[in-house]
Parts: C-alpha cells; sequence; structure tokens
C-alpha cells in the first residue's frame, strides 16, 4: 500500500484506526475520533491504563493482547475501524516452472517464473511445490459492522 493511503488513513479523525505492530515489545497504536470518555473507554475496566503519546502524531498505546477487543468494540461504538497491519506476500511456484524451457506455464505464478531458475530465495517443499515470502509491507483494511 502506498504511503499517501496509509498517512491519510493514519491522519483522518473521523473512523478508528488501529496500527498493529509484530515486533518484541511493541505495543498497538490506535488513533479514535475525540471523545472525553476515550481513556475509560479504552481501558474497559482493566487494571493497565492505556498510555497517551502526544504532540503532533497523537495516538494511544496499548498492549498487544487487546487487538481483538479493540476491533470488536470499535466496530460497535463506531460501526468501522481502519487496521493496518504488516504483511508479506507469499508466492507459490514449482521447480518444474523455474526450471522450464517452453512457453507453456500452468503453474500458479502464472508464468511470472517461468523458466527463471532458482535464485535461492524458494523453499522447496517438493518437485512440485516451492514458496517464498515478499519484503514485509504495510496493509490496512476498513472493517464496518453488519
Amino acid at each position: 500500500m502506498d504511503r499517501l493511503t496509509l498517512n491519510y488513513v493514519w491522519k483522518q479523525k473521523q473512523i478508528p484506526v488501529v496500527l498493529r505492530r509484530t515486533g518484541g515489545g511493541e505495543k498497538l497504536r490506535a488513533r479514535l475520533p475525540f471523545a472525553e470518555d476515550n481513556r475509560e473507554w479504552l481501558q474497559n475496566g482493566r487494571r493497565t491504563a492505556p498510555e497517551w503519546i502526544g504532540g503532533t502524531e497523537a495516538y494511544w498505546e496499548l498492549p498487544k493482547s487487546w487487538f481483538n477487543d479493540f476491533v470488536n468494540r470499535a466496530l460497535l461504538r463506531y460501526s468501522k475501524v481502519y487496521i493496518i497491519q504488516p504483511y508479506r506476500e507469499q508466492e507459490i511456484c514449482a521447480r518444474a516452472c523455474q526450471e522450464a524451457l517452453g512457453h507453456e506455464c500452468q503453474c500458479s505464478c502464472m508464468g511470472a517464473n517461468h523458466g527463471a531458475g532458482n535464485d535461492g530465495s524458494w523453499f522447496e517443499v517438493s518437485d512440485t511445490f516451492s514458496m517464498r515470502w515478499g519484503e514485509r509491507e504495510l496493509a490496512c483494511r476498513l472493517m464496518t459492522a453488519r
């Protein structure tokens, strides 16, 4: 996803947004439309309090374990929530395709790796199944309540 779209989603103020981070010790980051009770709503009776990080990019930091609860409750309260999260695209191919000499390809890569060989980035599960993971990127999705 391009940075302009991610910046727009993160900075808009009408729909809550949560950034799911996966690194060790990293917490969730959340932005909510302003309300006097945001701290209490986020804490939801738990012992741990959310941490307010002020400044131009102000947001809340929450424990990772609150993710599902945050999304469920945000959908109930606001009917929508943006989720920004890291992902890595998985590619699937096969050695027969990568080593092919002709032009006919019946592989799920749809010819993207046809005859290109294996540069060592593929994990070969069998002669008919290889996979590799792309670079880590951020994805954004808008969830809406039913």
